[in-house]
């Protein structure tokens, strides 16, 4: 009797990418590079913790989806970035995963040439080369990282991380974080609830064991230290914005109760503009002004930003897109970015 199969019954394809260190080794970050990014991961810390730190900034496209266009972008978020710095560390916002409700692209990593024919093995290539060259332009990366497997292709050239408001309540994602090596970010819960990014600092700050996969791609139990470096990022939900200083106050004094750090990023896109780019700007200057006003507790913004404002319909032929113009949240677009940053160098 012939056995019955019971195993991959949904499975159309499975194929082998590249292991973790041929990566590495293909496209390696050099001893420059790496002090770049161990300097960056530090301002970044001052700005969290520092009395005195520069108001932290992640900012850039909601997506990676033209690398030309995304260093575009980087080259003129490093010349912005040097006329601010004095009092703002900016980073650049670098999502190659996009968390999807149902379905829709995934992002560069995913699917790099747009037509759903999902080539991992040169989408890991992609991102790898983009956070090379951007880095190199003395810019910091920040990221969203949302497939535990991904970190061990790129995380040695990316500053920030974010836990996003759909995974932020997600055990593999607080173990995953637990053993990263630069700060990291939790949003509050798509409903707009504060406690699962309480408890998810709560739980990446602490020593965890979990199945991973090491750089030469086997899986491995992964034990770690602890990341200390974990804040909260208000972005609104369901139940509404949550920018304002009384949701700012809300939100410090529980991070007191549960004696975390208080520092609180918020990010001016998302349910904090109800999704509307054009709302976004005022919401950034009430951040602004928050910080500005003396409180502290505030250490930073979030924008999203793009070359061109607003999106663009997709899926579409490549040839149609516009070039510098996002395929998924709207953005604001540069002259605006330029000009919300330089006048709250100003403020804060």
């Amino acid at each position: 009797m012939t056995q019955p199969r019971v195993t991959d019954l949904h499975v159309t394809s499975n194929q082998t990418l590249p292991a973790p260190l041929d990566l590495l080794a293909a496209l390696p970050c050099h001893a420059e590079d790496a002090d770049f990014v161990r300097q960056s991961r530090a301002h970044i810390k001052d700005s969290l913790y520092a009395p005195d730190g520069r108001f932290l900034l992640i900012a850039g496209p909601c997506s990676i989806h033209d690398v030309d266009a995304g260093l575009e972008y980087a080259e003129r978020f490093a010349r912005l970035a040097e006329q601010v710095k004095e009092r703002m560390l900016l980073v650049m916002r670098v999502y190659f995963e996009k968390p999807r409700t149902t379905v829709g692209w995934k992002g560069l990593i995913m699917d790099p040439h747009l037509d759903g024919s999902n080539d991992i093995a040169q989408g890991l290539h992609l991102a790898r080369k983009f956070l090379l060259d951007v880095i190199r332009m003395g810019v910091p990366t920040a990221t969203e990282l949302l497939d535990p497997i991904t970190p061990q292709y790129i995380a040695d050239l990316i500053s920030w991380s974010a836990i996003g408001a759909r995974t932020t309540e997600s055990q593999t994602h607080r173990q995953m974080a637990s053993g990263l090596s630069m700060p990291i970010g939790f949003k509050n819960g798509t409903l707009g609830n504060l406690e699962p990014a309480i408890n998810a600092i709560k739980a990446a700050t602490q020593s965890q064991t979990f199945l991973g996969v090491g750089l030469d791609g086997r899986a491995s139990a992964v034990t770690t230290s602890g990341n200390p470096d974990c804040h909260i990022i208000l972005r609104g939900g369901e139940k509404g914005p949550n920018f304002d200083a009384a949701s700012v106050a809300e939100t410090r004094a529980l991070l007191e109760k549960n004696r975390l750090p208080v520092a609180i990023m918020i990010d001016a896109s998302h349910g904090n503009c109800s999704k509307d780019h054009l709302r976004m700007p005022a919401v950034f200057e009430e951040i602004v002004h928050e910080r500005a006003a003396g409180d502290r507790s505030v250490i930073g913004a979030m924008l999203e930003s793009n070359l061109i404002a607003g999106s663009q319909s997709f899926p579409r032929p490549r040839s149609e897109l516009i070039r510098g113009q996002s395929i998924t949240d709207a953005c604001i677009d540069w002259a605006t970015t330029e000009e919300l940053v330089l006048r709250a160098a100003e403020r804060v």
